[in-house]
């Protein structure tokens, strides 16, 4: 798992209000939807590199 670090986010209130009703749309903490919409993000502008699959014991072979 990766390491992960505390950052002070500064939003508006509006903002976070909608956060939340997202998160609980989708089940998640309202921490985890903000670094849920932040890594879609990074991801679709092509700035995240995709994870690295693990290895399957059929490439072993």
């Amino acid at each position: 798992m990766s390491e992960k670090k505390a950052y002070p986010l500064r939003i508006s209130a509006k903002v976070l209000e909608a956060m939340q009703r997202w998160a609980d749309d989708e089940l998640r903490s309202l921490n985890a939807q903000i670094e849920y919409v932040l890594r879609e993000a990074l991801r679709r502008e092509g700035r995240l590199k995709p994870p690295r699959a693990e290895p399957t014991e059929d490439d072993a072979e």
